[in-house]
């Protein structure tokens, strides 16, 4: 074939040799304008940059810069970019690995010693400014995999021989890359058409990372930046990260005296202190109220088990990576838990059960532990030691998608009670090694679907993340950043009590199957703390505010009042403490409001004498004097409300 067919937005084919660049044939095939103003095209559904050569008859969309698609190509054009700058700023003492754009944009791997760190910043982005002037046009060409390892080869970027010899491994015979001056790199593309279109950028931070995610190879440096079209959304993005930083929960965490982590316990393990211990338990409580009036019982399950449940489960084939070593206890291999559910499954199969039981359904606040690297520990958001708001249900088939139902109206009911209405919706579906039948895996994948959809939840389909034994709907919240978090789940499983031998007897008299159903509304009670307190910035509503109000005395001749007014606060349920230092009264306001107290109540002799407190919100706003009395019937009110 030495001809092909393209057209471009349903107009009329022209024919073009083979090969010809895409941005060669768009000049035939529209004005002027719509060129200059496009980045890419898509050709029969795949990207591709406007110097991609064309092979066969092809159906041309044009991708403009307004268009996610055209971000992410900026974004990684820009990781070049930034490669580019490293190389010409520090020439052979650097060798470049991968450069990906990702959610927020992109980031580029490098072997150097020393480490690059901040200061490196402003001399490479200076240096990036200079090729975006250049207007560099991105070229790209294709060699056979022979030559691609000669070349870099020569150019002592072992880490790129690496990647085209794996690739070689897998069958390819031609590998492309791309070319922005004199800067070459192994790259599938697309890019921007040249340097010039990348005029919002910023280098954002420097972390370590080992090659290829794994801790036996050298750890390289990787720079992270973003990059976007408009200035505006790029100052926009610098502002919410200012933001990020101020309510970011391990530095709040620390300031607001909630928990601490400490190198002499272990990395990953959380101590919680008596202000964050009490968050903890206001939230383990609304969640046991909350599951009670939904029909759940609480169970409670042991730390550590017999290896060998593990091994029923499947979790020492599917899991063992995310698990700790087993310990001898009187010569049997016992390990850690990473999960509640066969625990669950032990308790229903200590006594035999009828198709009437049905559904059963089982909660707990259950402590698991799991490996974490690490590199990949985060305050309270990735720890080793966390507990998980953690059911089973067992059902009888028709009544699978009845329950579905009733977990996503639960789910949401208590996501909203925590202040977050805004929420993503995911179908994980089959991964590629997973185990019971086909039409199981059909089965619960079609009863999650036709629950969400009766539900009319908007969802996507995530393909191939379902859990080894299930799909699942993964629901992330979304908090006032417009950040996603992952927390709830629901997964449909068959294939636990298959391997466990579970069954109930049913209306014909004969052994049948349940169906288990996990779920977890929070995630974790650690990593859902963690984004409450991002998510409020520390300043919990007065439902969850450990301390939800401080009185503060104006001299030392109102501290008997103010004890009583405290014990009388105290019996009423209130949270409240007193700070009766001889310090200022404004020095004690400011106090309370760093660390986000609600409400301050301030008694002088006035108050003293008319039996009365000044209450003052944390936002600065003053009402009017009230008793202790008609405080208590505030909080209460509010508190029923759950105002957040």
């Amino acid at each position: 074939m030495t001809s092909i067919a393209v057209s471009i937005s349903g107009s009329e084919a022209k024919t073009f040799p083979v090969g010809i660049a895409a941005q060669d044939a768009l000049k035939e095939l529209v004005s002027g304008k719509q060129r200059k103003q496009s980045i890419a095209v898509r050709c029969n559904g795949k990207v591709l940059d406007l110097s991609a050569p064309l092979r066969e008859d092809a159906a041309l969309e044009l991708i403009f810069a307004e268009s996610e698609e055209a971000l992410h190509i900026l974004r990684h054009s820009a990781a070049h970019i930034m490669a580019q700058a490293v190389k010409e700023l520090f020439g052979q003492d650097v060798k470049v690995t991968i450069g990906p754009a990702i959610e927020d944009g992109y980031y580029y791997d490098f072997d150097r010693q020393p480490a690059f760190t901040p200061d490196d910043f402003a001399a490479i982005e200076e240096k990036m400014t200079a090729i975006v002037k250049a207007a560099l046009s991105f070229s790209r060409r294709e060699l056979p995999i022979a030559e691609a390892v000669d070349f870099f080869a020569k150019q002592n970027e072992t880490y790129k021989v690496e990647l085209i010899k794996d690739l070689e491994a897998k069958g390819e015979t031609v590998v492309s890359l791309y070319q922005q001056g004199e800067f070459i790199d192994l790259c599938r593309g697309p890019h921007i058409p040249d340097t010039s279109w990348l005029k919002s950028f910023k280098l954002l931070r420097v972390a370590g990372s080992y090659w290829r995610g794994d801790e036996k190879n050298p750890m390289l440096t990787r720079i992270y930046g973003t990059a976007f079209f408009d200035p505006k959304e790029l100052k926009q993005y610098l502002e919410r990260i200012e933001e990020a930083k101020r309510r970011d929960h391990r530095k709040l965490g620390k300031e607001l005296k909630l928990f601490t982590i400490q190198d002499e316990i272990g990395p990953g393990l959380i101590l919680w202190q008596p202000r964050g211990a009490l968050l903890r338990r206001l939230i383990e409580d609304y969640w046991k109220d909350a599951h009670y009036q939904n029909g759940y019982q609480l169970v409670c399950t042991p730390h550590i088990a017999r290896q060998d449940l593990w091994k029923t489960s499947g979790h020492l084939d599917f899991y063992a990576e995310n698990m700790y070593a087993a310990m001898d206890i009187d010569e049997v291999a016992y390990q850690l838990k990473p999960m509640n559910c066969p625990f669950h499954i032990g308790v229903y199969k200590s006594e035999p059960h009828s198709y009437r039981e049905f559904p059963i359904r089982w909660c707990e606040l259950g402590t698991v532990y799991r490996y974490e690297r690490a590199g990949a520990l985060h305050g309270l958001m990735r720890v080793r030691g966390f507990t998980q708001d953690d059911a089973h249900i067992f059902c009888r088939p028709d009544q699978l998608e009845e329950e579905i139902f009733n977990i996503i109206d639960l789910n949401l009911h208590v996501l909203k009670t925590f202040g977050f209405s805004e929420y993503d919706v995911y179908l994980s579906t089959r991964p590629a090694k997973y185990v019971g039948s086909d039409e199981n895996w059909e089965l619960a994948t079609r009863a999650l679907q036709q629950a969400m959809d009766k539900k009319g939840l908007a969802y996507s389909i995530d393909p191939g993340e379902g859990v080894f034994y299930g799909p699942k709907i993964d629901i992330k919240i979304k908090d006032q950043l417009g950040r996603s978090w992952q927390c709830s789940t629901i997964q449909v499983d068959f294939n636990l009590p298959e391997r466990f031998g579970m069954s109930y007897a049913g209306q014909d008299g004969a052994e049948h199957q349940p169906i288990m159903i996990h779920r977890a509304l929070m995630g974790s009670l650690e990593r859902f703390i963690g984004v409450l307190i991002e998510h409020y910035a520390g300043a919990f509503p007065l439902w969850l505010a450990p301390e939800q109000a401080r009185i503060l005395n104006i001299t030392d001749s109102q501290g008997e009042y103010c004890g009583k007014v405290l014990a009388e606060l105290r019996k009423a349920g209130i949270r409240v403490e007193a700070d009766l230092r001889n310090e200022k009264l404004n020095y004690k306001i400011r106090e309370a409001q760093l660390m986000k107290v609600p409400y301050m109540l301030i008694a002088g002799d006035r108050e003293m004498q008319d039996g009365m407190i000044t209450v003052r919100k944390r936002s600065g706003e003053n009402l009017p004097p009230m008793s202790p009395q008609e405080f208590s019937a505030l909080v209460r009110r509010e508190c029923e409300e759950r105002a957040v």
